[in-house]
Parts: structure tokens; C-alpha cells; sequence
């Protein structure tokens, strides 16, 4: 088959839960034979070089400045309908590389990435009558929609609400063009049945390639820690961390001070950086993210927002930890509690069950490696492409 997916960012290096997202699929469907022209808006975010994904796919990158401009917003939030998050991805120089594409390839189907590049479904269906399946990673309005709910300052919580209002529109709108959806999880999928979205939907999870895992690592777990892994540049991500510092890690410290949190992840903000809590050491950006993992004992996931899946979690169930995390934050999962993932909503469920898993090993152990066999049996990338290869021939041969 010949693919044409557009994306909205370059997916490389694989080193966050969007690159992953997309990589996978993208390398598992090259692994299938398939040839894959992938058109990337490259963004300043996440600049990537031209050659970037050579040797895998045939690339195709068009800058676009997303940089969040104060102006822009203002004039979008009186006079737009399309939301501000998705009209930063719009670009004329995308439409003319898109459009060139089509005109000279004949492709089996178009794979659009997501909600940001949902937009150029309409172009695309003047130049193509081949099947295009959307990869709802997130449902985009939902985040929003969190983090609307949880906001204190009374000028963000509208800003939140107006952008998840607008954005549930839109993605009504652009998924119900689509010909098939790949939704992330079986909640996104519901959502958007609720959405009123008719389009045909499989759940396809995010797929890992799990044989980077089989390194063996020459490092002890340090006693008595804890740590936080993730992109600190995801609005729900710091979220997380603010409420955690605020909900459990005084409270944990008080009782148990000899626990140590480390914090490690990308675009770590300056606020983190220099913060100074005792027993708190944030790391930056990590060079070997599995190094880090193996360094410490509980993994921690404090989501209160967020939508889709949590890749963190599968790579942290894959790498043998033991998790804690929210009920929004495995959501998507398939996980049982207690079994191989620990789920806490409460601060003081949080205090209880850190110090609990700390104090346990072999409890500890045996969730770490059940997480293994979850990861194995439902997320492993030959499977999840075989999945979305199914879904893809299904819709295709009652186009």
C-alpha cells in the first residue's frame, strides 16, 4: 500500500508521548510493507531537519510558525470560529505541498494525525476519493475541558471553557469527514459517539516497540524514591505537578522524609528548575530515559487533565515499574488495580500507597512484573499495526 500521512509536528526523534504516538504506527506500517510519503508541518517546538525520518519514509516537511502570538489569539477569540489551537497549524505553503502530493501520487488511503491537521480534510477530498482515517490521539476538547474545571483564576477558567467549546465543534465537524477514526481508547471512542461523530471508529492503542526494553541496565533502584517522568511543556502535565506538590508531597514529607521525589522530563520551566524543596531533585531533560526509570522505585503519574493515553504509562509498564497514578491518568489503560497498576485519587490515598509500595518489595516487585505482561499482551506495535491494518481494508472495501 501507498500512504500519505500528514502530521503536525515531525515525529523524531521518538522520545515523547507524541512522537511515540505517531512513530509507531508509522514504523509499523513500513514494517508492513507499506511505502509512506509523510508530510510534516515542522514546527519551532519541535524542529526537526529535513532528513530526519530518511530511510523510512519518503519526507516532506513545511516550516510553520505555531509560536503562540497574543494578538493573533485576540483577534481569533472575537472574530474566528476556528479555534486559535488549530489555526496555528494552517499554512497555504501546507495546502500547496498537500495538494502537489495528491496530484502526483495515487495513493490506497490518507492518514491525517490528529485534531491540528483535521483542517486539511477539506482539500484533501478535492484532490482524492481514497479512504482518510483520522488518529484521534486526544480528544482535544476534553483537556481543555479538565483543566477548565480545575482552574482557580476566574479569566483562565472562561479561556479553558471558550477553547473547549470551540474545539468540540470543530472536531465534530472535521471527524464526521473523515471516512474512519482510529480512536486511542475505548473513552475517546464513546466521547465521540456522545459528540454525535458517525463515522465508523476502532480503538487502536498506541503501539510500543518493545524490544528496546530488553536492555539489560547495570544500576540498583535507590531506596526510597520516587519519580515523575514526563514532557514538562503539556499544560496537564504541570498541572499534575503543582497539585501533587500541594495535595501530597508536604503531607508525604512530613510523615516520611526520607522519601526522595525526582523529577525528570523535556522543556523543563525555569520555576521547576530552581526549585528548592528538600528531597526534591528535578533532572532536566534526560539523555537515557530508561536509565532514569531504573534509578528509581515508584513511578508516578498525578494527571488531573489530559485525554487519550497516557504513553508515559505504557512505557513505564514496559520498563518494569510499578505505577501509581490517577484514575484520568491510566485512563485508556487496560489495567487492573492492585494488579499491575495502583490507582490513587486522594492525597491520602497518595501518602498511603507511596509509602506502602516503598515498604513492601515484594509487593512492589510483583505489580512491576505483571506490568510487563500487560504491555507485552495489549501494546505491543506488531499487534496494535495489525489492528489499525484491519480497520484500514475494512473501510476500504466498502468505499
Amino acid at each position: 500500500m501507498k500512504v500519505l500521512q500528514l502530521t503536525y509536528r515531525v515525529p523524531y526523534p521518538p522520545t515523547d508521548g507524541g512522537a511515540i504516538g505517531i512513530y509507531s504506527i508509522t514504523k509499523g506500517l513500513v514494517e508492513n510493507g507499506c511505502e509512506i510519503d509523510l508530510l510534516s508541518i515542522n514546527t519551532p517546538k519541535h524542529s526537526q531537519p529535513a532528513n530526519a525520518m530518511s530511510g523510512i519514509v519518503n519526507q516532506y516537511d513545511v516550516f510553520v510558525d505555531t509560536s503562540i502570538s497574543p494578538l493573533k489569539l485576540f483577534i481569533n477569540l472575537l472574530f474566528k470560529k476556528i479555534p486559535y489551537n488549530v489555526e496555528r497549524f494552517i499554512s497555504n505553503d501546507v495546502i500547496n505541498t498537500l495538494v502537489k502530493l495528491l496530484q502526483q501520487n495515487q495513493y490506497d488511503y490518507i492518514q491525517v494525525e490528529g485534531t491540528f491537521v483535521a483542517y486539511y480534510i477539506d482539500e484533501i477530498k478535492k484532490h482524492s476519493d481514497q479512504p482518510i482515517i483520522v488518529r484521534a490521539h486526544n480528544i482535544e476538547y476534553v483537556i481543555w475541558e479538565r483543566l477548565s474545571f480545575n482552574e482557580k483564576n476566574p479569566l483562565k477558567k472562561w479561556f479553558y471553557a471558550n477553547l473547549a467549546k470551540r474545539l468540540k465543534v470543530f472536531e465534530k465537524y472535521y471527524y464526521n469527514k473523515a471516512d474512519g477514526i482510529a480512536a486511542i481508547t475505548e473513552q475517546d471512542k464513546n466521547r465521540l459517539r456522545e459528540m454525535g461523530v458517525n463515522t465508523p471508529i476502532e480503538v487502536v492503542p498506541v503501539g510500543m516497540m518493545l524490544g528496546k526494553y530488553d536492555k539489560v541496565y547495570d544500576v540498583v533502584e535507590k531506596p526510597n524514591t520516587i519519580f515523575s517522568l514526563s514532557a514538562l511543556d503539556w499544560a496537564p502535565n504541570i498541572e499534575g505537578l503543582h497539585w501533587f506538590f500541594n495535595e501530597v508531597w508536604e503531607e508525604l514529607h512530613r510523615q516520611h522524609p526520607e522519601i526522595e521525589l525526582h523529577i525528570a522530563g523535556k522543556s523543563t520551566p525555569d520555576w521547576l528548575m530552581k526549585l528548592q524543596k528538600k528531597n526534591v531533585f528535578v533532572h532536566g531533560f534526560v539523555d537515557d530515559a530508561e536509565l532514569f526509570k531504573k534509578s528509581y522505585q515508584l513511578m508516578l503519574v498525578p494527571l488531573l487533565s489530559g485525554g487519550g493515553m497516557r504513553v508515559k504509562i505504557i512505557e513505564g509498564l514496559a520498563a518494569e515499574k510499578c505505577i501509581i497514578s490517577t484514575t484520568i491518568g491510566a485512563e485508556g489503560v487496560e489495567y487492573t488495580d492492585g494488579v499491575d497498576m495502583v490507582i490513587a485519587d486522594q492525597p491520602s490515598e497518595w501518602v498511603r500507597l507511596i509509602k506502602h509500595y516503598l515498604s513492601n518489595e515484594n509487593e512492589r516487585m510483583l505489580i512491576a512484573k505483571n506490568a510487563v505482561k500487560l504491555a507485552h499482551l495489549k501494546y505491543e506495535n506488531k499487534s496494535v499495526t495489525h489492528k489499525y491494518i484491519s480497520f484500514f481494508q475494512e473501510l476500504s472495501s466498502k468505499k
